[in-house]
């Protein structure tokens, strides 16, 4: 029988409460768990950003904490808050990375067992820093690698990606960066000429790196056959830019709607078809198995897909790669209206649907990412808001079994 149990854990203030199957089972309860990081302090709100597993089987999840002055005061920019579990979930340790560091890209990235983010200094000088972080969830390295506002960020083999914007140059930039923070390759991207507005595209890019306006889905990768992408500000709109990184102009382009419509996610699969999803001005479509135009113009409103009135307007969509009992499968992440996390698996082939599962009970949820296990389960990332206010961290742990019931 499934029964709740409430597990306290009190170090620096964190408190785990956590639902488990099988309390006599411990491998039962590493491949499948549901745990929520509160703490004390109802000043206190935090977004998680991205989780990695660790050797040691355990978890980190990198994020931001922001202190909220009471009686409507200022709000503090967001610190940067990393989190270490063990493979159960069970909290184990946190850090605030130091206040002159802010605005990291939302992704936690592995490459070579380590781990790593880029963020940007803020107080004598702004610079990009690639961050190296260690199993125990410290800053083990800090190198600094030049450029402003970094808005997304990936992983190419042994090397880093990482899109940041140039308001100066006028350019979204994408550049391919070594772990020791050598930059092997970049280009530039005019981003249009300055107007001004308060509506200009680069305004909203902005205000979603301060955390102070809604945020876009901003995203960078590369395709089975060698191509880069990345969704940024290009002509004065949200488009996901094709680039070999060599030529100056794009290779293709598809074109959103200033920044109210265009890919919110997109996947490479063999044989030159897309995993992708799309939104425009608040509506959502899911587009499993789209044979996009990758080496001219189009426009993202021209693509069609599956319309989701289900999920919250404009909303935020994760796409990944995941095998279930050996069969391909793309899984697709997103938030509900009734808030909740929803997760649509697909046959990458044809794209047709393979199951769907919802997570979410009395408590308002919402997707931060979603990352495969070393034992074929999966890790899904979000927000909850305890008593209905206050942000905290949750993170669900599904097993290869119950993938299998889902979508196969």
């Amino acid at each position: 029988m499934k029964k709740l149990i409430t597990l306290l854990f009190f170090s620096l203030g964190m408190i785990i409460l956590s639902s488990c199957a099988n309390e006599a089972d411990p491998e039962a309860d590493k491949r499948f768990f549901t745990k929520f990081y509160d703490n004390s302090n109802f000043n206190i709100a935090y977004t998680p950003l991205d989780v990695a597993q660790t050797s040691d089987g355990g978890y980190l999840v990198l994020g931001l904490k922001t202190v909220i002055v009471p009686d409507g005061g200022d709000v503090e920019p967001p610190v940067i808050y990393i989190m270490k579990t063990d493979e159960f979930g069970n909290f184990i340790s946190d850090l605030d990375v130091p206040e002159g560091l802010r605005m990291p890209a939302p992704a936690l990235l592995k490459v070579d067992g380590k781990f790593y983010f880029f963020c940007q200094t803020v107080n004598n000088s702004q610079s990009i820093q690639l961050m190296e972080v260690s199993e125990a969830g410290t800053i083990a390295q800090q190198v600094d690698i030049g450029g402003t506002y970094p808005l997304a960020a990936g992983v190419d083999g042994s090397s880093l990606l990482l899109l940041n914007l140039d308001l100066e140059g006028r350019q979204t930039i994408m550049s391919k960066v070594s772990t020791s923070g050598d930059i092997l390759n970049a280009k530039g991207f005019n981003i249009g000429a300055a107007d001004g507005g308060p509506y200009a595209p680069e305004s909203a890019a902005l205000e979603h790196v301060q955390r102070t306006g809604p945020q876009l889905p901003f995203y960078v990768g590369k395709t089975t056959n060698n191509l880069y992408y990345f969704n940024g500000i290009y002509n004065y709109s949200l488009s996901t830019v094709f680039t070999d990184l060599i030529a100056d102009n794009p290779i293709g382009v598809v074109q959103g709607s200033n920044n109210k419509g265009g890919l919110s996610a997109l996947l490479s699969l063999n044989g030159g078809k897309f995993a992708t999803s799309r939104f425009n001005y608040g509506d959502n479509y899911i587009l499993p198995a789209a044979a996009l135009s990758i080496n001219s113009p189009t426009k993202s409103s021209e693509l069609g897909g599956n319309p989701f009135p289900e999920l919250s307007p404009n909303a935020t969509v994760r796409i990944i790669n995941i095998k279930i009992d050996e069969t391909d499968r793309v899984i697709y992440g997103s938030n509900t209206r009734g808030k909740q996390i929803a997760l649509f698996g697909y046959n990458p082939a044809d794209g047709t649907l393979a199951g769907s599962r919802y997570i979410g009970f009395s408590n308002s949820f919402e997707l931060a990412s979603l990352t495969p296990t070393a034992d074929n389960g999966l890790l899904v990332l979000g927000t909850t808001y305890i008593a209905g206010r206050f942000p905290r961290i949750c993170l669900f742990k599904l097993s290869a079994e119950a993938l299998g019931k889902s979508f196969q």
